[in-house]
């Protein structure tokens, strides 16, 4: 078991509970979604299993990473399966890469890290991860700065950094959501070509049914930092059993039925 999330919860710095007893399992190969509106603490529970909750935040209950207990675990213990068990791709790369480092250096650091590559060894793993995520002219992002490359170009930088260590677990937060429909799709197809490729687990958060429905096979639908309905997505589609979850595919329909018939 990759990823094993039992009665998790997380707590303010007042105490104020933000998730409540959210329980899932993830093992090699599988895809889960978390999804919700804006607030709903899918977020939170991805970052709780890898312990990177925001300062003054707490969790509670469990979440096993390879095995490794993350909830109350010391820094130092968790740092090595961050890049090489587990790696997260975030909702906006402009904020998650250092806007002062070349592309470059940044995705040599896990790589350095990790796999201890130095000198040509290491130009070569930072040429070929760009490669991987089908950028043009690697040589040239390498050299760039965050700034110097599109919003598309710097999230395809991200998945090449979350991806350089051959990580078993891909936790991917809103990785699509500051991008044009356009970008977004191609992406989105990227991801799901390397998942496969790799045979990745795939946490994917998202407030976008229709995109969790595209990557997973199953799904967590949260309300208020509760899980208010999981299972196979098809049946979540087909015959959600929550008022909420309901809506959601509602709104999901009415919005393809909009998009059909615009010019």
């Amino acid at each position: 078991m990759i990823l094993d999330i039992a009665g998790l919860s997380v707590h303010g710095r007042d105490g104020t509970p933000l998730v409540h007893d959210v329980s899932l399992t993830l093992d090699a190969g599988e895809r889960v979604g978390l999804i919700g509106e804006s607030g709903s603490g899918k977020s939170l529970t991805a970052y709780a299993a890898t312990g990177l909750l925001p300062a003054g935040l707490s969790a509670r209950g469990s979440a096993r990473l390879d095995g490794v207990q993350v909830v109350g675990a010391r820094e130092r213990a968790l740092v090595p399966l961050r890049g090489r068990t587990a790696a997260l791709v975030f909702q906006e790369p402009l904020t998650a890469l250092d806007p002062l480092m070349r592309l470059g250096a940044q995705l040599a650091e896990p790589l350095r890290r990790h796999w201890e590559l130095r000198g040509t060894a290491l130009r070569r793993a930072v040429l070929d991860a760009l490669e991987e995520v089908r950028l043009p002219d690697p040589r040239r992002v390498a050299r760039a700065y965050p700034h110097e490359i599109s919003g598309g170009q710097r999230q395809r930088v991200a998945l090449a950094m979350a991806l350089a260590c051959r990580p078993r677990l891909l936790i991917a937060d809103e990785p699509t959501t500051a991008l044009d429909v356009t970008v977004q799709a191609e992406i989105l197809a990227l991801l799901d070509t390397l998942v496969v490729e790799r045979g990745m687990a795939l946490l994917f958060v998202s407030h976008d049914l229709a995109v969790v429905a595209r990557m997973t096979e199953r799904a967590l639908v949260l309300r208020g930092g509760r899980v208010v309905e999981s299972g196979p997505i098809q049946r979540l589609l087909t015959a959600p059993t929550d008022p909420y979850t309901a809506q959601l595919v509602h709104s999901a329909r009415a919005l393809d039925a909009a998009l059909e018939v615009q010019p």
